[in-house]
């Protein structure tokens, strides 16, 4: 390899696991070079539960993963080889969601991955490139044909089983190279040069992200109004929507004399109100008086709902909790009810 094409950018990350060894894992990393060239390296590792990971000296089995008619842009998850599954694929041209990057596989769940940063390394790219990705805009669609084409080459995949490597992972490996040889050792020594590199970038555009808020003389003209226009918010939610932090929302509340954030009042006098609103209509056709009166402290709370709004430091009153109270009681039998109609009925 020449000296010069010491940097790599991963294409493709395949990690299988042990069916009847459950802490054996073995990944693949295929590699292109600056040169043009591809280059894959193959690891073995033990998950242990009651200790940390350890990576294991093994020659390539998968080798470029070369199949019976088949790519390897063309493995997926589940796909079995010999006493292999793969838990796990990624291709760098096809967009890869975070939610479906297995837990044990996720660095923020599984800190032990940082006992084998040759692995670690690979996936904290790959989680970088996601989230730069979902920042962007959605990639070009491809023409109709083009479509037609990959979906019949899938099915044709999926109807006619699992594939099977030519490569059998449980007998000896090919030998290596010197070139291969070679070729690996300057990926190992600029994977962490690359690894490090790629999380600065990334933390610069999360610190610029974080700039993006509302001046201070923004912050200072916020009144209260504007506060109420999001007290049917969690206070969280209404910190976004004002483009201002947690802790600058806490101060201003301070300011107007909130001692706390009138959501959880608010959300319960509308649940309440919402309840009233189903009585009043169901009593509507039976019993007129009793809809006289639902409606009657239907519009009591929301009175003191618009009172809250408008003074978030006035508490409910006695009589609202009084009622709240009940309601809970009446919701609270009645499940009790409905729980013990299928037992008496089996009896």
């Amino acid at each position: 390899m020449d000296s010069d094409s010491k940097t790599h950018f991963l294409t493709s990350l395949f990690v299988f696991k042990n069916t009847l060894n459950q802490e054996l894992m073995r990944s693949l990393h295929v590699y292109r070079l600056t040169n043009g060239k591809e280059s894959a390296v193959e690891r073995e590792f033990v998950f242990s539960e009651n200790g940390p990971y350890v990576e294991m000296e093994v020659d390539p089995l998968l080798k470029l993963l070369k199949f019976s008619g088949y790519s390897d842009s063309e493995v997926f998850e589940g796909l079995v080889n010999g006493l292999w599954v793969c838990i796990f694929a990624f291709h760098a041209h096809h967009h890869h969601h975070l939610s479906s990057i297995p837990s044990l596989l996720s660095l923020s769940r599984n800190p032990k991955l940082k006992s084998i940063p040759s692995l670690a390394n690979d996936l904290q790219m790959i989680f970088d490139l996601n989230c730069i990705n979902d920042d962007k805009e959605p990639c070009q669609v491809l023409p109709e044909g083009t479509c037609q084409r990959n979906n019949e080459s899938r099915h044709q995949l999926r109807g006619s089983g699992f594939p099977v490597l030519e490569q059998d992972l449980n007998c000896l490996p090919y030998p290596d190279t010197p070139s291969d040889s070679s070729d690996d050792q300057q990926i190992e020594q600029s994977s962490s040069e690359y690894s490090v590199t790629h999380r600065q970038n990334v933390a610069a555009g999360i610190a610029e992200k974080k700039k993006r808020r509302a001046a201070s003389k923004d912050i200072a003209r916020i009144a209260l109004s504007d506060l109420a226009k999001y007290f049917d918010l969690p206070i969280v939610e209404a910190s976004k929507n004002l483009n201002i932090g947690l802790t600058v929302l806490k101060k201003k509340c301070r300011e107007f004399g909130i001692p706390r954030w009138p959501h959880r009042k608010i959300k319960s006098l509308d649940g309440l109100i919402r309840d009233l609103q189903e009585e009043r209509e169901c009593q509507q056709q039976e019993n007129k008086a009793a809809a006289v009166a639902v409606a009657k402290r239907q519009r009591m709370l929301e009175s003191e709902k618009e009172s809250i709004e408008r003074k978030p430091c006035l508490e409910m009153k006695s009589e609202t909790k009084r009622f709240r109270q009940d309601v809970f009681k009446r919701r609270h039998r009645a499940r009790a009810l409905r729980s013990q109609a299928p037992s008496t009925s089996s009896d």
